[in-house]
């Protein structure tokens, strides 16, 4: 019981660790899924996507490098299970992007913006995290499993292009992995104006690198506990549920990689803010606004428990992966932004 409740520590800072580096990214380098969303349809500029495309790029080097090295197996993760669901994926996302235009961020980006202070972001990341608990094991967990079983396409294979690829090539998975990586990671950073962002560069590489950390540490970790403790990496959908939980029931549970993880961007966001001098107390004085964000935050919620991953779980960490679900659920995550974002800005005006 002791080295149980050990492990669980251990993995738990080692999340922590990774969540630091993302925290710190996302107030310090401006890290954002909403903010690269909209710089991009609305402010023309297309630097935060491509450190979007950059942090990809570095994770599937990363990861598939661990694979290489023998140190990770990627199948070992539920991302590359032999079945998935496709209509799960685009739904799921859809809903959660249309949630993360009207709350105003994602799950990562609210937690960061607690970590500046923002007490509307406290709300929000609550109703998110019981909105994703109810629909992965309360309430609404049935119909959900009715609706969206876990799988509807069999593949026999792991659900990924690497391993798909491999079949069909004779490569290794990890050889395909660095490739694919590799060639996301030029085509991001292509234009020189690009590259002369070296700090934005830098901090998209952090957040890969962070990606990165999370399934080495619990390869690590699972190893060490006989398989006790799941291989996994950053997500925040299902993990806010599970930190909440912790917070009232500490007690009767052991602390997890994801508890550690939001425990980590909460930290570094609050680092990063004081850095950057922009670490202040905000709270919502428009009732309308704070019933908008509440909304968006249920959708959040609902949205990631069905696609089974939010904008981080499914955007960077199955993609560092490159699982069939990955580009499937953040095309659509990006798809819901783009029209929650319109409705924002122009209401419901035909398209």
């Amino acid at each position: 019981m002791g080295e149980i409740l050990q492990d669980s520590v251990l993995v738990a800072l080692l999340g922590f660790v990774g969540g630091l580096g993302l925290g710190l990214a996302a107030r310090i380098g401006r890290f954002c899924t909403l903010g690269a969303i909209e710089d991009a349809l609305y402010g023309g500029s297309d630097i935060r996507m491509r450190m979007w495309a950059v942090a990809i790029g570095v994770a599937i080097i990363g990861a598939f490098g661990l694979a290489g090295a023998g140190i990770f197996e990627p199948t070992d993760s539920f991302n590359l299970g032999t079945g998935w669901n496709p209509v799960a994926h685009i739904v799921g996302g859809l809903v959660f992007g249309y949630g993360m235009a009207l709350a105003g961020n994602c799950g990562y980006g609210v937690l960061a913006r607690v970590g500046g202070g923002d007490l509307r972001a406290f709300i929000i990341v609550l109703v998110m995290a019981i909105a994703a608990y109810s629909v992965i094991s309360g309430p609404f967990a049935a119909l959900r499993v009715a609706v969206f079983p876990d799988t509807l396409l069999g593949t026999g294979t792991p659900a990924g292009f690497a391993h798909l690829l491999s079949d069909a090539t004779g490569l290794t998975p990890a050889a395909i992995g660095i490739l694919i990586g590799a060639a996301i990671l030029a085509a991001a950073l292509a234009p020189a104006r690009v590259r002369a962002s070296r700090k934005a560069m830098g901090w998209a590489a952090v957040v890969g690198l962070s990606i990165v950390s999370g399934w080495a540490a619990t390869a690590y970790m699972s190893h060490r506990s006989f398989g006790a403790i799941p291989v996994e990496s950053h997500t925040f959908s299902a993990p806010l549920g599970d930190t909440v939980l912790y917070a009232m029931l500490a007690s009767g549970m052991n602390l997890s990689f994801g508890v550690g993880s939001v425990a980590g961007v909460l930290c570094g966001a609050f680092i990063g803010s004081l850095r950057k001098g922009h670490f202040r107390w905000e709270a919502c004085e428009d009732p309308r606004e704070l019933r908008r964000q509440i909304g968006g935050a249920v959708m959040m919620g609902a949205g990631g428990a069905v696609a089974i991953g939010c904008s981080v779980g499914q955007g960077l960490s199955a993609f560092s992966l490159l699982a069939f679900s990955a580009p499937l659920t953040l095309g659509a995550i990006m798809i819901g932004a783009w029209l929650g974002l319109r409705q924002l800005i122009h209401g419901f005006a035909p398209l």
